[in-house]
């Protein structure tokens, strides 16, 4: 019994023996691979690590190291003085109208769709107005009575002239017949003020017919932007929405949202460029034509509109864009490409100047504006020295690891 439990406890120690060899080659082969994975990466780098480093500011590169930097000349470069703003396309609303209908009445056939282009006087829509009808029954009316008038008074003369009638009577018939010429002449008029013609109101009195439809025309040349009207509903003068609204859209506005540091560089007249994300590779000019008296509290930021000419028709309200401004006149100073600055950790911009492509300097500079791929050198380089562009960084963590 002791000789069987032996054995047992003997198979029991040899497994966990296999055990233990297993896991160890396992964690063999990943530090393996890891290691293996580790000199694959550190191949793959430009090998600067032997470059010499003479002390914090200054490196010397073998002829094989060189070969893993960029140099390039100073040179100068013209920096505009400009802001940038977005914004959006926007109908010019002192182009743009509501059109009403100047009596109340009832639609009767619209005549333009949304997005139609109307010239100026062309007709929109008719209604059929009682205040027309009205009008029309009066001028008929008055024409009837001219007429009975006239007849009145040419029976009146005859008669006076065979002392047939006193003077007076005669009289009162020349009153009567001037009486109804006048109101005549105002229902005339009463008519004319509906917009009809001359032609118009000479046929309605002559056949004695009404013509109780009120033409209603676009007050100018543009684009029809909006349509509420539909036959049968009846609409009042100035009472909202507006059948129809009629914007020219040759001269759009852009309004953009600039911030309030910039906002007293911005004046009325001023030239700008307008990029749109529509149209990725085209620039649109324009000019400020309104800077707001105010910024928003919250936003920090205040409106700028600017006139655009669009006689194509291309630039279509709500349309993403930006603009730029010339605030001075263009700044030429020694630039470098972005790659060459470095912003070290207490905030000063450096670069790293050679003059013989393996001896390297790091030297402040004071950069300004970016323009074009470029940085604006205000203070520490001048045109025609050299320095790196692609390999600064490299050069940069090269000092940081030699004076570790």
């Amino acid at each position: 019994m002791l000789n069987r439990w032996s054995w047992i406890r003997a198979v029991v120690a040899a497994r966990r023996g296999a055990i233990a060899v297993v896991a160890a080659g396992t964690v063999l082969a990943v530090a393996g691979g890891v290691y293996l994975s580790a000199r694959a990466a550190d191949s793959s780098k430009p090998d600067l690590g032997a470059g010499k480093v003479i002390d914090a500011d200054n490196v010397e590169l073998s002829d094989s190291q060189v070969e893993s930097v960029d140099v390039t000349t100073v040179a100068e470069h013209v920096f505009p003085l400009q802001r940038e703003a977005v914004g959006s396309i926007d109908f010019n609303e002192d182009l743009s109208t509501q059109v009403f209908t100047p009596y109340q009445g009832r639609i009767v056939k619209l005549f333009a769709k949304l997005g139609d282009n109307v010239s100026q006087g062309e007709i929109l829509f008719t209604i059929e107005s009682p205040d027309l009808i009205q009008a029309d029954s009066t001028l008929i009316a008055a024409a009837g009575v001219l007429d009975l008038t006239t007849r009145a008074l040419e029976r009146a003369q005859e008669l006076y002239k065979v002392q047939g009638i006193a003077e007076k009577d005669l009289q009162q018939a020349m009153s009567d017949q001037q009486t109804a010429e006048g109101a005549l002449k105002a229902a005339r008029n009463a008519v004319e003020v509906f917009g009809k013609s001359q032609a118009e109101i000479n046929r309605m009195v002559k056949t004695r017919t009404i013509d109780p439809y009120l033409v209603v025309p676009s007050p100018i040349t543009g684009r029809v932007t909006a349509r509420n009207a539909a036959p049968g509903l009846f609409v009042q003068p100035g009472n909202p929405p507006a059948p129809y609204s009629v914007a020219d859209i040759s001269r759009v506005w852009m309004n953009a949202s600039v911030t309030e540091s910039d906002m007293p560089l911005v004046h009325v007249k001023q030239k700008i460029e307008i990029s749109i994300l529509a149209f990725p590779n085209r620039i649109f000019s324009g000019e400020i034509s309104a800077v707001g008296s105010s910024v928003d509290p919250q936003l920090h930021r205040g409106l700028v509109r600017a006139e655009v000419d669009d006689p194509k028709h291309e630039l279509l309200p709500g349309m993403f864009a930006s603009f730029v401004i010339a605030t001075g006149a263009p700044e030429s100073n020694a630039a470098v490409p972005l790659d060459g600055v470095i912003r070290q950790g207490d905030g000063t911009m450096t670069v790293w100047v050679t003059t013989d492509r393996h001896h390297f300097t790091k030297r402040v500079v004071r950069i300004g504006l970016q323009h074009a791929g470029y940085d604006q050198i205000l203070d520490g380089l001048r045109p025609g020295e050299q320095v790196v562009t692609k390999g600064a960084i490299l050069l940069d963590n090269l000092v940081g690891g030699g004076l570790s």
